[in-house]
């Protein structure tokens, strides 16, 4: 199809409501699809979130009983790693990878759609396992404990996981496909923005640690099932096996979870700050170092589970190492904003936010690499509080980052941005209050997974759960902001922050091809401040990119 061609059409062709539930390869629909199918399981691990924080408030089992606590704060994780977090990053990377590479779709539509399409089913099927009798073994689900507890709920989590796995791993397939064989002809690869290398490593951990998952799951469905022992020790079996199994995925998962919001950050921190972004290429390969090492790390899990001590050593030193690539980004970002003309809207305190909090999980991190500490605090609410400012720190508020960064993008609205600032305030107030007290929880030896506890550590309890529900009230004005802007926010601009990569330059939203004319690479995608070579200075450059746009 030739411009012209393209531009006549999209000028009679608009998206309805009635393509974001239907089957469409629409990259940008799709991506919309993930978006709110992903936030509508975040209100329901929320929800199952908030269960388990009431219960904990008091030392007693008084609010739900202690098999419900466990299928609840078992379907919780599930939930919000499974289902949210990692579907939000599968919707920013569908949305956002074609227009930032300057093409019309990915390389696989139907096998995109079919991804998506996939979600859905294995949502309904994990939480229909509350009429079956719900696992009640955590998001781990350790043998031989999910072998002796609900049979059948444990099997719908197995095959809830295996088409959420198939579904990730089609995603990856397509993202990379695209990354490396549809850019423009003028961008090579140290010409595209920083998000597309957060999501080519990303892929690369997808794609050789999700079939291992897959590989343990299907083994504890045959022992499950079957009657096998491949993990039953009472049959001969190894438990620790499956740990290993388990952990070879899980553990790249937390990176699956953190990486392609690494990337939002990257694009949000030099747009706000109005500076090039410093150390393009460090942060870049230090995201396919992350994915690397990502793959040697995962038995600092299981130093408690008789690991010998040599190995021990060697998973201590590869992850204290990973701090490595990971600060090299933190200081990047700080250098960027180093000197900027700052603007604190919504995307730059929630990346402000995610910089803070996400600093206290990798220091934490770096603390339980460490054998001597990890054997002392292993198990108990030191971790919890550690991989929650991790993920929900770090993955959560970055996502609120990007999310605000392309809402007139996506929707053609300009959102509240009051609004925005309160959400950002109570989201980081309630995330400090309910994770800081589990790191001296952890210290006191409060064991996690529990529902009955010591009198004495109800005070810190009480602040966590104080500090959840300040969280669950955070999303009021987040709901609120999004349902007023769809319906009386004014109308976007096709470039309100002056950024400089492609997909400003297109329609807010973009039209169904996504460009009316071939893109134009004017500049780096960074290139704020001053062109040397060119002479022009920032506004110069965005003016002329603005013009382009319209013409």
């Amino acid at each position: 199809m030739t411009t012209n061609s393209i531009s006549e059409n999209t000028h009679h062709k608009e998206r309805k409501l009635i393509d974001y539930f239907t089957f469409n390869t629409d990259h940008k629909v799709i991506g919309i699809q993930y978006l709110v199918t992903s936030f509508l399981f975040y209100f329901i691990g929320g929800a199952f979130a908030e269960v388990v924080r009431t219960e904990l408030a008091t030392p007693d089992p008084d609010f739900v009983s202690p098999e419900l606590y466990n299928q609840i704060f078992t379907l919780h994780g599930t939930i919000m790693i499974f289902l949210w977090i990692v579907p939000a990053g599968a919707a920013f990377a569908n949305y956002l990878i074609p227009l930032m590479i300057g093409t019309d779709d990915m390389a696989f539509p139907r096998l995109n759609a079919i991804a998506f399409w996939m979600i859905p089913p294995g949502g309904i099927l994990l939480l229909s396992s509350f009429l079956v009798g719900a696992p009640q073994s955590g998001w781990t689900s350790y043998p031989p404990l999910s072998l002796m507890t609900g049979k059948w709920g444990e099997e719908f989590w197995i095959l809830s996981l295996l088409i959420l796995g198939t579904s990730s791993i089609l995603g990856g397939i397509n993202f990379a496909t695209t990354i490396l064989k549809m850019r423009m002809k003028d961008m090579d690869l140290h010409s595209m923005p920083l998000f597309c290398w957060a999501m080519l490593a990303t892929s690369a951990l997808i794609l050789l640690s999700t079939p291992v998952l897959a590989g343990a799951l299907i083994l504890l469905s045959f022992d499950l099932m079957a009657g096998t022992n491949f993990f039953n020790p009472s049959g001969g079996g190894d438990p620790v096996v499956y740990q290993h199994l388990f952990w070879f995925y899980s553990h790249p998962a937390v990176y699956i979870m953190i990486l392609p919001f690494f990337g939002i950050v990257s694009e949000v921190i030099p747009v706000h700050s109005r500076k090039p972004i410093f150390g393009y290429r460090a942060i870049a390969y230090s995201s396919l170092a992350i994915s690397f090492l990502g793959l040697i790390v995962w038995a600092h899990h299981m130093f408690t589970s008789g690991t010998p001590g040599w190995l021990r050593m060697f998973f201590m030193a590869t992850t204290m190492l990973i701090a490595v690539p990971t600060g090299i980004k933190v200081f990047s970002w700080c250098a960027t904003m180093w000197g900027g003309k700052i603007e604190l809207n919504s995307p730059m305190l929630f990346s402000i936010g995610f910089l803070s909090s996400f600093l206290i999980g990798g220091i934490t991190g770096v603390m339980v690499a460490s054998v001597p500490f990890d054997i002392h605090v292993h198990d108990t609410y030191f971790i919890v509080g550690h991989f929650h400012y991790v993920l929900f720190g770090g993955s959560a508020l970055a996502l609120f980052s990007g999310f605000y960064h392309w809402f007139p993008k996506m929707t053609g609205k300009n959102y509240n941005e009051g609004l925005g600032q309160l959400h950002f305030i109570l989201t980081f107030i309630g995330l400090n209050l309910t994770f800081m007290p589990m790191h001296q929880l952890g210290l006191m030896g409060m064991n996690r997974r529990i529902a009955l506890y010591d009198i004495e550590f109800q005070p810190l309890n009480l602040l966590s759960t104080a500090g959840a529900y300040t969280m669950a009230i955070s999303t009021l004005p987040f709901v609120i902001n999004v349902a007023w802007s769809l319906f009386k926010g004014t109308q976007a601009e096709r470039n309100p922050w002056r950024a400089l990569t492609l997909e400003w330059q297109t329609a807010s939203p973009p039209i169904i091809e996504n460009f009316e004319e071939e893109p134009v690479l004017w500049s780096g995608p960074y290139d704020y401040g001053i062109d040397e070579e060119a002479g022009y200075e920032e506004e110069t450059i965005s003016d002329m990119l603005a013009d382009v746009a319209v013409k």
